[in-house]
């Protein structure tokens, strides 16, 4: 079972859930989180200097950490004290992080499913980070897992709840950027692009002048908030670093997860796919998804806000009988709740069709499972990124005779854009065709080079 980060691979949705504001506020189905940018952490020597200094950040303060079924109204709060294991952090080598694991089970700290997690994720990793070939793997897989393995063990001992709308903590241990040079390795930069690269800095713009920004999109792992954060961080780290997703209750509640999905700024919600689960926690899960909605509502009002949403309701899944991956379908009553929910806040907003193709990063099972604590893959890959122009509902709509073939024809749109972007970033990192794979539409292009030769 290899666990890896984040943000939000679960699949999202506010079932049921009608707020009042300044204005109606829509039921919303269909969102998804994720997450995850920024600088790079030092490696460790072969003495252990990386995780060292890092662990200055972690000793004496850090924020409470957590498997819990709710959310809460309360601050996060930040202990000035807490007797923490530095089993992880004095990690030398493999066999120190290994017997590390099987130490803290030994005592009780660690439950032995997650023992067992975190022992197979870091196999999982090594193979993935040394495939890369790249100078000083071996040190950066030690580096890397001994600040994860930390992590997740405090998380165990100080449960973190989150709160319906979660800030990134940058400290006194950064997340945001822990989650980057974890993520970093496993990114193939040769073989990845974004497309419209021009488009994003558009969007950004927009933010900083007050503007709202709704990205809809596809979503196909939990490594998707890191690869819009690690692909714009040459040209956009603005984006990386005020993007907010909405978080499903299974990447906050499981300890492999919880680490990463604690450097993202997040709307939690229960997700629609697991709420009749225990049917008596259907009330509170209602009610929590409510309180969430409001935060929603509430920042849009504020203006400035950039949400990344996945309509479909979870993450893409290969075709069962062709193996080929695609985005899955829209839910219409998605997109509609957002685009009314966005024209209600009273600021300025926008809808761009967004495209990510990461799915070799860490692809999901091949279908949803009830259990938290599934089965992750990961890999060393290219990844995509695009986004294409901005989408008008009116024009869009002009023709439609009803409020339902509105709802579809608008939703349809932004799928075919999606869809088309798709189909370039594949052409371009599956079929190997780089920067030629660019169509009129799609101009494909690889920041972080371009930024190195100016």
């Amino acid at each position: 079972m290899t666990l890896a980060f984040s943000s939000s691979a679960a699949t999202v949705a506010v079932a049921s859930a009608t707020v009042t504001s300044s204005a109606r506020v829509p039921t919303l189905r269909g969102f998804v989180s994720f997450r995850l940018t920024a600088k790079k952490l030092p490696l460790r020597s072969h003495g252990g200097g990386g995780v060292r200094a890092m662990s200055e950040l972690v000793q004496d303060k850090e924020p409470v950490v957590a498997a819990t079924t709710s959310f809460t109204d309360a601050e996060d709060t930040t202990p000035s004290d807490l007797n923490h294991s530095r089993t992880f952090l004095d990690a030398r080598t493999e066999q120190d992080l290994i017997d590390g694991i099987r130490k803290e089970k030994e005592a009780g700290t660690l439950p032995p499913n997650v023992a067992s997690g975190m022992e197979e994720l870091y196999w999982n990793y090594k193979t993935a980070v040394l495939s890369s070939g790249a100078s000083g793997a071996d040190e950066t897989v030690i580096s890397n897992m001994s600040l994860a393995f930390d992590r997740m063990l405090l998380g165990v001992e100080h449960p973190y709840t989150f709160n319906p709308y979660h800030k990134a903590i940058r400290e006194p241990f950064d997340y945001f950027h822990f989650v980057h040079t974890y993520i970093r390795p496993l990114i193939d930069f040769k073989n990845s692009y974004v497309g419209n690269a021009s488009i994003f800095s558009e969007l950004e713009d927009k933010i900083r002048q007050g503007h709202n920004i709704v990205l809809i999109s596809n979503h196909q792992s939990e490594a998707d908030p890191a690869v819009i954060s690690l692909l714009l961080e040459a040209q956009c780290p603005y984006i990386g670093e005020n993007i907010k997703c909405v978080a499903g209750d299974r990447v906050i509640t499981d300890p492999l997860c919880k680490p990463f999905s604690m450097g993202r700024n997040l709307i939690c919600v229960y997700s629609k796919n697991h709420m009749n689960d225990d049917p008596e926690l259907v009330d509170m899960k209602r009610k929590a998804n409510t309180r969430s909605l409001k935060e929603m509502a509430t920042l849009l009002r504020s203006g400035s806000q950039l949400i990344w949403i996945a309509p479909s309701g979870g993450r893409d899944r290969p075709n069962p009988s062709t193996g080929e991956w695609f985005p899955a379908p829209f839910d219409p009553s998605s997109v509609d709740n957002m685009r009314r929910l966005v024209e209600h806040s009273g600021t300025p907003g926008h809808i761009y069709p967004m495209s990510l193709l990461c799915y070799d990063i860490m692809p999901p099972p091949p279908k949803v499972e009830k259990e938290i604590g599934e089965r992750r893959l990961v890999g060393f890959h290219g990844t995509g990124l695009s986004v294409a122009p901005e989408i008008s509902f009116s024009d869009v709509t002009a023709d439609c005779n009803n409020p339902n073939e509105a709802k579809e024809a608008y939703s349809q749109a932004l799928y075919k854009s999606v869809n088309e972007q798709y189909k370039t970033l594949n052409f371009a990192i599956k079929h190997r065709r780089g920067i030629e794979a660019s169509t009129s539409t799609v101009s494909l292009s690889q920041p972080w080079n371009e930024s190195l030769s100016v």
